[in-house]
């Protein structure tokens, strides 16, 4: 969670792959005030890492490895720039090829470009270790501090 970052983002239809805490209804609605479509979907090449002190995963090259996740799609303008917005600097939007069910297409997410532990992020743990606080602390982060 972090200053904007200046960027052209991708257009409203575009899909978004996500792969940690955005697979989670909660997290989303917290974020964005809704749940947008979520589709399962996965990606090669990839693993979703656990992260140095943080409860969130980064998404990094990794050989044989395939990361389960979701597309968004039906993302407005403002929500990309939310979602933008909410991700560390840490993280670059880029295409990537996805896969789902028999089919494949293209879609953004955000990749990891900085260091990365040597286990993989589980969604499972984070659900049952950190989801109510950090649905909270999104909630918090979307209002920004009182006035």
């Amino acid at each position: 969670m972090s200053a904007p970052r200046a960027r052209r983002l991708p257009v409203p239809s575009d899909p978004l792959f996500v792969y940690g805490t955005l697979t989670f209804p909660e997290v989303l609605v917290e974020l964005l005030g809704r749940t947008p479509r979520l589709d399962a979907a996965r990606v090669s090449g990839r693993r979703a890492a656990r992260l140095p002190g943080r409860v969130y995963p980064g998404l990094v090259t990794a050989a044989g490895a395939v990361t389960r996740g979701a597309v968004l799609r039906g993302l407005t303008a403002a929500e990309w720039r939310v979602l933008d917005d909410f991700e560390d600097d840490e993280y670059d939007l880029r295409p990537i090829f996805v896969h789902a069910g028999e089919s494949a297409h293209a879609a953004w997410t955000y990749v990891w470009t900085a260091e990365v532990l040597a286990a993989d992020w589980s969604a499972t743990a984070f659900a049952g270790d950190h989801l109510p606080h950090y649905a909270g602390r999104c909630a918090r982060w979307r209002t920004g501090p009182a006035v």
